[in-house]
């Protein structure tokens, strides 16, 4: 879910300034290669539309005992793509703490601050020319990972989006990193010098209202500078009716007016749908590629799956959990800013962390923080996810013929769009993702009937 993924990748001041779009941190261009989803990421050989068959079937081909496989070909292409997908990720990870420990170990960050104030008059123009000079360094450093990871989307058909369209999202990232992180760079960076002794606090407190308007808006005015979005009632309403059913089943507050249709397939093969923003801005989004390429029955399911993330307060309870991470690791990082200073200010030519350059050691110590913090994030998310998958089986018990098989063949067809190994590095999974595995997930899904022997629902009795 695109949403509970923005919310606990929040652990720290660098992931708010991912919310704030920095490059590295929060990619949209990204977000088509490897998205937040109801399973992982190409789709070379697509299901058939929904439109030619209502009802659930695993895919053909050789199989395995195991609830999800692949063929033997598509199984080849997964290990190799998924190989790349790791390796990148570790790479930006820690290219992104590079980049930064160069930038101060080289003196860079002092000698562009020395710049910006050589060059500008005002005080708050040379923080805007500083911050936002200091983003378009991140931008860059990443470009080539974010170059190999395009290469091999479109070598194994993830995506389908052109180099050309590929740079333009690309710039529209960088543009709202500059937009909403150099105003936010500049709002905390002066409150770290008006309050050198309890600045982490205050950050925190401000933080907080920033974070909650972020998640708001973004369904809003950020996800339509990337992607087009339609009413899903104009253009399916079968389906915008049958997913009604699912809405008066489970309760949830989803009226047709806020089910949209995101134009995937300009950038993606791959199949995904996800829920977002709070309050009135509260939507569920399916990709236009799902619709094409899988049943009703199992776009049930998913909406199902994605209704009980609000249903089970997956996002008030993860912004409660991002909001206690958060008050500690200001406190821990800006202890441990401060004694960078206290240890390399000299040889960094840092005097004070309330300075522009000190904001870098705790923009550097932040990232950190939020790095060791990963595995604490993806853990809660993936509880999320399975507590989602659950309710999303029990949600369509009743409506579809058979819950398990269709949730069994949907994970099957968004693994077999994604490419995704189903013998993934236990590690990888633990570390760096936020869902479980998609052959957990189907293995699952196969063996829960909590209906057998007159039983019931953990969510619904009947």
């Amino acid at each position: 879910m695109l949403l509970l993924r923005r919310i606990l990748a929040a652990g720290t001041l660098a992931a708010l300034l991912a919310l704030a779009g920095a490059p590295g941190l929060a990619s949209q261009a990204g977000a088509q290669e490897t998205p937040a989803k109801m399973a992982k990421p190409s789709q070379t050989n697509p299901a058939p539309a929904a439109g030619a068959k209502q009802t659930s079937e695993v895919n053909k081909g050789p199989r395995s005992d195991q609830a999800y496989s692949l063929p033997p070909d598509k199984l080849v292409q997964a290990k190799a793509l998924n190989r790349i997908r790791v390796w990148v990720a570790i790479a930006g990870s820690v290219w992104d703490l590079v980049v930064l420990w160069v930038l101060l170990v080289t003196g860079s960050a002092t000698r562009l601050d020395v710049w910006t104030r050589e060059t500008l008059r005002s005080r708050w123009v040379q923080g805007v020319g500083f911050f936002g000079l200091v983003l378009v360094i991140l931008a860059v450093a990443d470009l080539p990972l974010g170059i190999v990871a395009h290469t091999a989307s479109l070598k194994y058909h993830v995506s389908v989006q052109p180099w050309g369209a590929w740079f333009v999202d690309y710039a529209k990232e960088l543009g709202v990193s500059l937009a909403i992180g150099v105003p936010v760079a500049l709002l905390l960076n002066w409150v770290v010098r008006r309050s050198p002794r309890g600045y982490w606090m205050w950050t925190w407190l401000i933080s907080l209202p920033l974070i909650l308007v972020s998640v708001f808006l973004a369904p809003l005015v950020l996800d339509p500078i990337f992607n087009k979005f339609s009413p899903l009632e104009a253009s399916h309403p079968a389906l915008a009716a049958k997913l009604e059913e699912v809405v008066a089943r489970t309760g949830t507050r989803i009226p047709p007016e806020r089910m949209f249709l995101m134009k995937a397939s300009e950038k993606s093969n791959g199949i995904n749908a996800y829920v977002t923003g709070i309050g009135s801005s509260k939507r569920f989004v399916m990709w236009d590629t799902t619709m094409d390429r899988m049943p009703d029955d199992e776009i049930m399911f998913i909406f199902g799956h994605e209704s009980g993330h609000y249903v089970l307060n997956h996002i008030p309870k993860g912004l409660a959990f991002m909001m206690v991470g958060l008050l500690f690791l200001f406190w821990a990082c800006a202890h441990i800013a401060e004694w960078m200073v206290r240890r390399f200010g000299e040889s960094w030519r840092v005097s004070a962390v309330g300075s522009r350059t000190g904001f870098v050691v705790l923009f550097f110590a932040f990232s950190i923080g939020n790095f060791v913090a990963t595995p604490i994030a993806n853990k809660v998310s993936r509880n999320f996810e399975h507590e989602a998958d659950v309710y999303g089986q029990e949600a369509i018990h009743g409506l579809v013929a058979d819950p398990r098989k269709t949730a069994v063949s949907a994970f099957n067809h968004m693994g077999e769009a994604w490419l995704e190994d189903p013998a993934p590095n236990a590690f990888v999974e633990f570390w760096m993702d936020s869902h479980p595995s998609v052959q957990q997930r189907a293995d699952f899904a196969e063996h829960y009937d909590p209906w057998a022997n007159g039983r019931v629902g953990e969510f619904f009795t009947k």
